[in-house]
């Protein structure tokens, strides 16, 4: 049996990674297996899921999972991960939800060549300021008119709510060093970088492959995670600051929990991922098969074969 495949499943057990819910969130509830379904039991009783049908499955706070019922999720190929409320911070992850390398490799190919690594990050400014020409731009001038359209949008929610604004101003581990506005900005950025590393994580992409961050083991998470800064995360911490300036850190997570569920960001979030790794350089999308269960061995001009065999006279290993 090839490193690839799983044990056999009947037609009922299984469903195209298309097909499924993209993902599952459980928070305050014992999870565990129930034939080929997953059970979440809490004081309101036991609810069964179809493990085939998951994605990934988000396991929250207060939530217990047994050995059972990772196994199933591991014949199925579910991606699990552990993260805060409503998935708004990210501790720990499993494996990815596809067991295709596809957006993987799409994302070294557009990585390793800088004329596409510039290509990704100018389509990235785009998804930001869509009423902006980046074409031609170098990465000095993308990274200036960030700066300032950034500038522009703290200076416009300051406006819109009355906030005084004197910069933004963050001292690295401390946390209450700013004032009520900077310290809303800080857990938006948060909230906003746990929701970015469990969408990378679970399409099995490398959170330190970055196109406009670099260097880091996140550099990637911090890339997606900016796509989203002026449209969702410092409209919440200006709103926040104006209303509970007082519990201004709390208050903004609980915010964009919140905000992000009936936006269904998390689908956005996976949406974009795909797009900006598989868009060629005309902006024309590329097809990704990333639902294929497949281990192949790399051959000359690019050509794959099958694994499991030896190559010299074709017998299984």
């Amino acid at each position: 049996m090839s490193a690839g495949r799983r044990p056999a499943s009947t037609p009922s057990e299984l469903a195209r990674v298309g097909d499924r819910l993209s993902f599952v969130y459980l928070e305050r509830c014992l999870v565990h297996r129930d034939a080929n379904a997953i059970t979440a039991e809490d004081a309101e009783g036991t609810t069964h899921i179809p493990s085939a049908t998951i994605g990934t499955l988000m396991l929250g706070p207060g939530t217990r999972i047994t050995h059972q019922a990772m196994s199933l999720l591991g014949e199925t190929g579910t991606g699990v991960t552990w993260v805060g409320e409503h998935g708004v911070r990210y501790y720990a992850g499993g494996r990815a939800l596809s067991r295709s390398a596809a957006l993987a490799e799409a994302q070294a190919h557009c990585w390793a060549n800088r004329r596409t690594r510039l290509d990704v990050a100018r389509s990235m400014y785009r998804l930001r300021f869509p009423d902006e020409n980046v074409d031609g731009l170098t990465r000095r001038e993308l990274l200036g008119r960030e700066g300032r359209r950034v500038k522009d949008c703290y200076r416009k929610n300051a406006e819109r709510t009355g906030i005084p604004w004197r910069g933004r101003r963050y001292t690295p581990g401390d946390f209450t060093s700013g004032d009520p506005v900077n310290q809303a900005i800080t857990a938006a950025a948060q909230v906003m970088y746990g929701i970015s590393h469990a969408v990378v994580t679970a399409l099995g992409c490398s959170p330190a492959l970055g196109f406009i961050h670099s260097g880091h083991e996140l550099s990637f998470v911090l890339d997606v995670a900016d796509l989203y800064k002026t449209e969702i995360g410092i409209l919440v911490a200006f709103d926040v600051a104006a209303s509970a300036p007082d519990d201004a850190g709390p208050s903004t997570r609980r915010t964009l929990r919140d905000r992000i569920h009936r936006l269904r960001l998390l689908d956005r979030v996976v949406d974009d991922i795909k797009g900006l790794l598989t868009t060629d350089g005309h902006h024309h999308e590329m097809t990704v098969a990333t639902d294929i269960d497949r281990v192949t061995v790399q051959s000359d001009h690019d050509a794959h074969l099958a694994a499991g065999f030896n190559q010299d006279d074709g017998a299984a290993w």
